[in-house]
Order: structure tokens, then sequence, then C-alpha cells
């Protein structure tokens, strides 16, 4: 496993507020745009996408198609129930429509078993050295508003979809406004870390402000344009007091000098730049599951999946991901930590959890000495 980066035994970058921008650099040869683009090619090849676009037939179904079954593309076929009403139209959830009664038109993909392969597998696992296998997925089960969070020492990169009290009906407990702000998120990262923190509705100007509480400067911001299976835009939406939810945001944060809050942001040099957009388009899934391609845009932003220390808040166990930790309290009734300091350290602090070392290879207990 590659070493944890440090930001603190790192040269770092010296950015700048939204407010104060510095004068303008001499130029320089690598500000060129032909450098810039040879950059942004050779990170991407370092640094490929997991989940590669794959095209859909502009005919939708194989039927249709001029090229029938020499056609490479995605092909869906209407998938027909005894109350569907075909004037209707198309459900805009498609396959991931949860009401068993819904009348609406539904799809399902086409494609029989002796069809041509795709041009591009739905999910590609980059080569990797067996040095830089990251560590399985590790996760804590616990309410976060009582959990230590000193015991699991600190994070290069954290995330969190936190359970806003949005004022409607949700198929899971929430925190309130007063319990989020008193959240110790910033104690879990060095100056440099990077917050990604999930809002929606209301919750987007309270999480600026938990921002500032927190001790960060919000640098960018994220949007997941939703879609169903056909990439079309999801329109009938399941939330939203006034309009349909088609959307969501994320913010992203740095985290600021502890000693001097006032001073500008400052980024770890090892931070990849320049590889990804500010637009995520992703299929819905479950309630509230956020896209993976969110996972998989961090991990080329530190360097891979066995680099940097990853966390995400208030996780389930769909989150639960090699080369990171997840914390939340639906994770099942037993932990899993690889980490012997951390184990050490939750043993004092928390005997009663009695918290064992695994191997990550065997996922055994090890024998203590």
């Amino acid at each position: 496993m590659a070493p944890i980066a440090s930001t603190s035994r790192q040269t770092i970058e010296r950015g700048w507020a939204d407010d104060e921008p510095p004068s303008p650099p001499a130029p320089r040869a690598s500000d060129s745009y032909e450098h810039k683009v040879a950059r942004a090619k050779a990170l991407r090849q370092n640094f490929p996408l997991l989940r590669p676009f794959v095209t859909i037939c502009s005919t939708t179904t194989r039927e249709l198609c001029p090229d029938g079954a020499k056609c490479p593309n995605v092909h869906f076929v209407r998938a027909l129930r005894p109350h569907t009403e075909v004037t209707l139209g198309d459900c805009s959830y498609l396959n991931t429509c949860h009401r068993s009664e819904c009348r609406y038109v539904h799809w399902v993909i086409e494609d029989p078993l002796d069809a041509p392969p795709l041009k591009a597998p739905l999910t590609v696992e980059p080569p990797r050295d067996k040095e830089e296998e990251p560590l399985p997925p590790q996760w804590i089960n616990a309410d976060l508003r009582a959990l230590d969070i000193s015991v699991l020492g600190k994070y290069d990169v954290v995330v969190a979809d936190p359970p806003w009290a949005i004022h409607q009906e949700l198929p899971y407990g929430t925190l309130t406004d007063d319990e989020m702000m008193r959240m110790p998120v910033g104690e879990m990262q060095d100056e440099g870390g990077l917050l990604f923190l999930w809002v929606t509705g209301r919750a987007m100007e309270l999480g600026r402000e938990c921002l500032k509480s927190w001790g960060y400067e919000r640098i960018d911001e994220l949007v997941w344009i939703k879609t169903n299976q056909l990439q079309g835009l999801i329109r009938t939406g399941r939330t939203g007091h006034w309009l349909n939810h088609s959307k969501e945001h994320c913010l992203v944060a740095v985290r600021k000098s502890s000693t001097d809050p006032s001073a500008p942001p400052r980024f770890p040099s090892w931070f990849n730049k320049g590889l990804d957009t500010q637009v995520l388009l992703a299929e819905v899934r479950q309630t509230s599951r956020k896209p993976d391609e969110l996972y998989s845009m961090i991990e080329r932003i530190v360097g891979g999946r066995a680099r940097g220390r990853k966390v995400e808040l208030f996780g389930r166990t769909h989150n639960l991901r090699s080369g990171w930790w997840t914390l939340g309290n639906q994770l099942g009734d037993r932990d899993q930590v690889f980490e012997a300091d951390v184990v050490a350290r939750i043993a004092e602090r928390y005997p009663e959890r009695n918290l064992p070392l695994l191997d990550p290879k065997t996922l055994a207990p090890v024998p203590s000495a």
C-alpha cells in the first residue's frame, strides 16, 4: 500500500480568497495552452474513469436499429405489465421506479447473450501494482453526535451526506440545524483537507453556514443531474416543495488554518487538478444514494484508491468501498478496522466495543502479541 500523504509533511500551494485575487504572475512555459493540454491528457491516462461513457443507440431498440446485431451500442426493450397504459408514455424513473402500480412505460436492457460486446465495459478497473492495492472497506457503526472522532485520526478527504431536516417525511432520522452546526467535522482534517458536502433544498444555505462554523472555505460546487437509464432527465421527482428536484448540489470546501482562519486557503501540491468537471450525470438509485462517480473523482484527485485517507460521514452499507472509511449508525452490528493505531485508540477510549484488529487479506482477527 502506498504511504498515506500528510499535508504537514508536504509542500502546499497557496491559494487566495475569491475577493482578494493576486496580481497576475509572469508568463511561464508551463502556463501555455499546449502544456496544459498535454498535462490534462497525461492525467487522464494515469487516472482513467472507472465507469466510461457507453453510447445508447439512437433507435433505442435493436429491432429498429438499421445495423441490427452489428450495432455495438446499448439497446432497450419496453417492459409492459398488465396495468401498463402505453398512451401515457415513459416513466421518468424507468428501471429505478419503486411504484409497483405505476402505469407508465418502463424499459430494460434488450441485448441478447450472443450480441457483440459493448464498446467499453460498464466498470473498468485500471491496472495497479500489488503494493498499490487499497485496504478493504473500513467502518465504524456509531451515532456521530456522540462519537469521539479524535480516535480516528486525520483524513485528507471527507465526504458527508447529512440527514438534513428538510421538513419532509423521510425514511430515516434527521438532525436539527443546531446539531449539524455543532458537528466536529473540522477536527477530522488538517489545513488543506478537502470536504465534499451534499446539500439540497433549504440545506443549501445551511450548508454554507456549517462550512463557516466548521472552519472551511467553499472553493467550488458540484451539480448532480439525475437521469434514468436512457440518460433522460428525471422529470417526475419524488422530492421538492415547489418544483420537482432533478438535481442535487455538493459543496466543495478546503479546511482553513486553525491558527489563522483569516489566511487564504492552502492546497496540498500532490492533489491532482483539472481532471473533472463540475457536473455529474448519473442515474438515480435508492433513496438518498449518491452517484459512484464522485468517489472515483476523489480517488483521481488524491492519486489513486490507495492514496490518502478518505472517509464518508452518515454512510450506509451501500457506501462501503475499498480504500475508504465509512461512519454512520446504519452499518450493522460489527465494525471493521485494519489500522492498528486506530484500533488501539478505540480500545482505550471505548473498551466496551471490544474492537479487534483485522488482517486485510483474510479479514480475520490478528492474534495479539
